[in-house]
């Protein structure tokens, strides 16, 4: 471990450190623009010069490595200059617009301005104009403020694992540019608004809309995918005007996908703010009493085992609990909350959950995806595995088109049963591997050989020795929100009890006359015709369309509850808003339903809820913390079908009723689907 000099202090610092990080540690700040830590070093702004004695110039500290002995001054007349020049040089064509530009307020360009920059310049030339590029309907471009750190190039090539930006010309008429004009392909193309330290890429969405020290900050959790990618919802007067990421390094680092960040304009588009009721065919406007009275009434008609209750993607685990509470006193067996009909193991937690931990892709060193194309279910993950990737030394076996090269082994799930028989040449991979991965996605468990599929991937992870003491290679990616949460709640048939695919039949059949829809909008509602449907939701979507009783639910960001991610962890979001309207929270209304029942649920507040649920799992009581989960059998032995694996998404940006209901995601679907299409 070096040891050198910095401004009189010495100080010891690791290996392979650059003077800047060293300087960093020492609690130094060196201004910069080109250098950002999860990119590669570009050394390009000559923002942190600073100065090493016996060199005859400054050096660019951020790609000078560490050495022993080494005498750095960071701040003198010399360095001031020279910072003070380069800045000089950084604005010579810079337009200066910051009274109408997205980024002021929260500029690199800005801040560094006034702390190392010249109160006057010398140029007396006009500025340069570059026209601004098209990349897509969610980034917007400036490009005459773009001062060339080169940033969003690195990102695009090393981190989203899309190169699709490049430096053309050179000194005075370089400019950034997309190999093609047109939408970029990467769907975490929305960080290069965070990675830009100026104003030349901004939120297309937010254009305009506030500046940032009118904005309240309040963390919360993303639920466009199971990553739970941990966000901020800026707000201004009770609206959410954009999102943004926080820094979680064991979960998104500092990333979050397009999905996550663009579906603000849907959280105030198609809300239900109010009771309906259908009468005379025709969903009419109603209060809560009158909803509930209605609601209550139908209950006592209906005997408990003809009734069924189906959970969405997107519900909290307090709303999935509470529930299960509430079907219990009734007597209703039938409930789950797989709504797309996976054949998830339900007695055995360790079998849904990704138990390497996101943070343990970076450990594997032989990666098998199973079904699942992680750069569409889980962007953020995806760009985890290609930061393994990048390292070198990691071996990937996969069928879909990701951001990394793989060994393709084909779309049909049957070799599955070779690899765990040892029969398959990837077989020796895993078992040489020291720490071998299984990543199995949703789209094999929803066929009708998904339990059989089940028991092979644990066959193959017990006899290709990726189970090991310290070691659990077996993950699940989950590409529902709510769904981990719901498993861990208990919100599946209980004894004697139908699931999905059965409830739905039993519907058709008239078998179950009542069924209820909690933000549940991915089942077919056509077998729900002869069905009194009560739809409990946020979002006037295909669930609400079919239902005879809708009462209106806040929206995540309008309330405090949990979510667990596909690693199981535990996560808490926050109000950033007041629920819409007549809107009241999911437990809530459980809870009053339950009254009208005479059937009390045991709790009268959110705490006493949680401390409930706690009891009931304890993994609702460790917030942001693992809880690993015993190794046990699961699935079921049975014969594999040779059909190919098909997708489980067609469209990234149109998933779930908010998705659908964002007007941003209806363009970029129109115009980025179109692309990779073509």
């Amino acid at each position: 471990m070096p040891t050198l000099t910095i401004n009189g202090t010495e100080i010891t610092v690791n290996d392979g450190m650059t003077v800047l990080q060293a300087c960093e540690q020492a609690g130094i700040e060196i201004p910069r623009f080109c250098y950002h830590e999860r990119l590669s070093i570009a050394g390009s702004c000559r923002m942190c010069l600073v100065e090493m004695e016996r060199s005859p110039k400054l050096i660019a500290s951020c790609a000078m490595p560490v050495a022993d002995g080494m005498v750095i001054h960071t701040n003198n007349e010399r360095i001031s200059e020279a910072r003070k020049n380069v800045m000089e040089l950084l604005l010579l064509n810079h337009p200066l617009d910051c009274p109408v530009c997205d980024q002021g307020g929260e500029c690199d360009l800005q801040d560094q301005a006034v702390a190392y920059g010249k109160c006057n310049g010398r140029n007396m030339d006009g500025r340069r104009i570059v026209k601004d590029k098209n990349i897509g309907p969610l980034v917007k471009t400036v490009m005459t403020r773009c001062i060339q750190c080169t940033r969003c190039i690195r990102f695009m090539d090393e981190i989203a694992g899309s190169p699709e930006l490049a430096g053309v010309h050179r000194g005075e008429h370089l400019e950034i540019t997309p190999f093609f004009e047109g939408p970029l392909k990467s769907n975490l193309s929305g960080n290069l608004v965070d990675v830009c330290p100026v104003g030349a890429l901004t939120n297309a969405q937010y254009a305009f809309q506030a500046r940032p020290w009118e904005l309240s900050h309040t963390p919360s959790v993303d639920i466009m995918d199971a990553v739970g990618s941990n966000i901020h919802l800026d707000t201004r007067s009770g609206e959410i005007l954009r999102i943004t990421p926080r820094l979680n390094e064991a979960v998104n680092e500092e990333w979050l996908s397009d999905k996550g960040r663009y579906i603000v304009d849907a959280l105030k588009h198609q809300r239900l703010d109010r009771p309906w009721i259908r009468k005379d065919g025709k969903l009419q406007s109603s209060t809560w009493d009158e909803a509930l009275q209605a609601l209550v009434q139908k209950l006592k008609e209906i005997a408990p085992y003809k009734q069924a209750a189906i959970a969405g993607d997107l519900i909290d685990a307090e709303s999935a609990y509470s529930m299960r509470i509430l079907l219990d006193k009734l007597g209703v067996p039938h409930r789950d909350c797989r709504q797309d009909g996976a054949k998830i193991d339900i007695h055995h937690p360790v079998s849904w959950r990704f138990n390497s931990s996101i943070e343990g892709i970076e450990e594997a060193d032989c990666i098998l995806l199973i079904g699942t194309n992680p750069a569409w279910e889980a962007p953020v993950l995806n760009a985890r595995i290609r930061k393994r990737y990048l390292k070198g030394d990691l071996t990937i076996g996969a069928d879909a088109d990701l951001t990394y090269k793989k060994d393709y082994l084909g779309d049909n799930i049957s070799l599955i049963k070779d690899i765990a028989l040892g029969q398959h040449e990837f077989s020796e991979k895993l078992k040489q591997a020291q720490k071998p991965m299984i990543i199995l996605g949703q789209a094999p468990l929803q066929r009708d050989d998904g339990e059989a599929i089940l028991y092979w991937v644990r066959r193959a992870v017990t006899d290709s020795a990726i189970l090991k003491e310290g070691w659990n290679g077996y993950n699940m990616l989950h590409t529902a929100a709510g769904r981990v949460g719901a498993l861990e709640a208990g919100f599946v048939p209980s004894e004697g009890g139908k699931d999905v695919r059965a409830i739905l039949e039993s519907a058709k059949n008239k078998e179950i006359e009542l069924v209820w829809l909690l933000g549940s909008d991915e089942v077919n509602t056509e077998a729900l015709t002869d069905s009194f449907v009560i739809y409990i939701g946020h979002h006037g979507d295909k669930g609400a369309a079919c239902a005879d009783i809708i009462l209106p639910a806040a929206a995540w960001h309008e309330k405090s509850s949990l979510y667990v991610n596909t690693e199981g962890r535990t996560q808490m979001t926050f109000a950033a808003t007041a629920p819409l309207g007549d809107a009241k929270e999911d437990w809530a209304i459980y809870r009053v339903i339950s009254e009208k029942l005479n059937m009390v649920l045991p709790w009268n507040n959110l705490d006493e809820l949680r401390a409930h649920m706690a009891e009931y799992s304890p993994i609702f009581s460790h917030i942001d913390d693992l809880i690993s989960a015993e190794w046990s059998d699961f699935g079921r032995e049975g014969d594999l079908s040779h059909d190919t694996l098909k997708p489980y998404m067609e469209n990234y940006y149109m998933s779930d009723m908010i998705s659908r209901n964002s007007p941003t995601m209806a363009v970029a679907t129109k115009e980025i689907m179109k692309k990779e299409e073509a």
